[in-house]
C-alpha cells in the first residue's frame, strides 16, 4: 500500500509538472498589439492601422503614404507614376489636359526643368500635374490640388471640413500664424522629409483647398 500511495503521489506530481510545462509554453506566444500582425511581422501603424510618417513601397518608388488622397477606392500620392491612361483609369477623362516643355525662353526661370514636360490633368476641383522625371523620363506627380469635396485625404479630411476635425486627424501640422483666427490661414503638414508638403488653406475656420507637392530641384 506504502508503493501504491507513492505512485500515486508521483503521478499527481508529474501531472502538475506537466500543466505548468504546457501553460509556460502558451505564455511565449506573442498576442498581436498595436504594431505586430497575426504572423508576428511589425507594422508601423498606429489609429487603427494609419502609418503617419515613413514611406511605404508602390509601383517601385518609394513614396509617403500620408501624402495622397482617395477617389472611388484609388489611393492617388505624391510621386505615383501616372501617365494618361493611368489618370483615366483612376478618375476618368480629364477636362482638360496642359502640356508645357520647360526651355530656357519660356520665361518662367526654371532652368533646372529645361527640356521637361509638365502636364497637368484638370478635373472638377482638382488639378494634378506630373513631370517626365522619373526613371526612363516616366512622369511622376508632383502637384496635388483639390477644392471639391469629392477628393478627400487618406486620413478622410476633406474640403469644407471644419479646423477642429483637420487638427484632430493631422495632430503633427502646424497653423502658419501660429493660432486660429478669423483671418485666412494655411495649416501645414510635413510627415518626414521638409521637401513633400501637405498643406490646408483655412478660411472662416474651415478647409477651402488642399495642396500637396513636393519640391522640385
Amino acid at each position: 500500500m506504502k508503493v501504491f500511495g507513492k505512485i500515486v503521489i508521483m503521478t499527481i506530481i508529474l501531472s502538475v509538472c506537466a500543466m505548468a510545462f504546457a501553460g509556460c509554453s502558451k505564455s511565449e506566444i506573442k498576442v498581436p498589439g498595436d504594431n505586430q500582425s497575426i504572423d508576428g511581422s511589425e507594422e508601423n501603424t498606429t489609429n487603427g492601422g494609419i502609418i503617419k510618417e515613413g514611406t511605404i513601397e508602390k509601383d517601385g518608388n518609394v513614396i509617403l503614404k500620408q501624402l495622397a488622397f482617395v477617389y472611388q477606392g484609388n489611393t492617388i500620392a505624391i510621386s505615383d507614376i501616372a501617365d494618361d491612361q493611368k489618370m483615366e483609369n483612376m478618375l476618368g477623362k480629364a477636362d482638360e489636359i496642359k502640356t508645357h516643355t520647360y526651355s530656357q525662353d519660356d520665361g518662367l526661370n526654371m532652368d533646372q526643368l529645361n527640356g521637361k514636360t509638365e502636364k497637368q490633368y484638370l478635373y472638377p476641383g482638382l488639378v494634378i500635374k506630373t513631370l517626365d522625371m522619373a526613371e526612363n523620363n516616366q512622369p511622376w506627380i508632383f502637384q496635388i490640388e483639390i477644392s471639391d469635396p469629392n477628393y478627400p485625404t487618406v486620413r478622410n479630411i476633406k474640403v469644407g471640413d471644419t479646423f477642429e476635425k483637420l487638427q484632430e486627424a493631422y495632430p503633427e501640422g502646424n497653423l502658419t500664424g501660429g493660432e486660429l483666427t478669423d483671418e485666412e490661414d494655411d495649416f501645414r503638414y510635413e510627415p518626414v522629409n521638409y521637401v513633400d508638403v501637405m498643406t490646408f488653406h483655412i478660411k472662416d475656420k474651415k478647409v477651402e483647398s488642399i495642396r500637396i507637392y513636393t519640391m522640385v530641384d
